[in-house]
């Protein structure tokens, strides 16, 4: 799961992006709305968590300019304004979902997977491929009802070539869906991931594998 987080609070942000990669969700972070909007023509997130004071300006006017621009992405305004006139406001010129500061971790992720849940955002609940049943909202993976235990990035990799399996992934594609866009990536880290990931796929007789489709990317397909 990928998110943008429009926030100016530095702290904030960093704990929330810590906390919300636990949850393995990719965060891409930004302090000003003029950035947000390079940022979703640029990127395709499965949500917006939206701060209302802002250094350029009231979060809530980013709603009604992305809605123009067709993108209807989820948006979950996070602020300390909280009262109930400001809720309705922010709803009717719409927003998703409405969180006040202070708040869990917990609940800001539930309420995300609430918004994914409905009809016009998540086509698939659930992915089945070989012997896996992936659930990509709650980000876990069982083979036969059993639990597998993955460390996250390679549970996002798993994710992102299973919503497309038989079909071949691009490297640059899969490197969106594991970081964010302003880490530095290492030239073999996408491999690794991919080669420790295959050895838990066999070890666990899965039902799938990952082809090397050469200078282009991956493929994931059922044996």
């Amino acid at each position: 799961m990928r998110l943008l987080l429009i926030e100016d609070e530095r702290e904030l942000a960093a704990a929330l992006s810590v906390a919300l990669g636990k949850h393995g969700v990719v965060v891409d972070h930004t302090m000003h709305l003029a950035d947000a909007f390079e940022l979703t023509r640029q990127n395709e997130y499965d949500a917006i968590i939206l701060d209302r004071r802002l250094p350029d300006g009231d979060g809530l006017t980013f709603i009604p300019e992305l809605r123009q621009s067709g993108t209807d992405t989820p948006v979950i305004v996070l602020t300390a304004r909280n009262e109930p006139l400001e809720r309705v406001r922010g709803l009717d010129i719409g927003a998703d979902d409405y969180l006040g500061k202070p708040f869990l971790v917990e609940e800001l992720m539930a309420r995300v997977r609430a918004v994914l849940r409905r009809p016009s955002n998540l086509a698939e609940p659930q992915i089945i491929a070989g012997r896996m049943v992936i659930d990509p909202l709650h980000l876990n993976v069982r083979i036969d009802s059993i639990p597998l235990d993955l460390p996250r990035r390679e549970l996002l990799v798993l994710v992102a070539l299973a919503k497309r399996k038989d079909k071949t992934i691009l490297r640059s594609a899969l490197e969106t869906a594991v970081y964010n866009y302003e880490e530095e990536i290492q030239s073999n880290a996408l491999d690794s991931h991919i080669s420790r990931l295959r050895k838990r796929l066999l070890e666990t007789d899965a039902g799938v594998t990952i082809h090397n489709i050469r200078g282009v990317g991956y493929l994931l397909k059922e044996e």
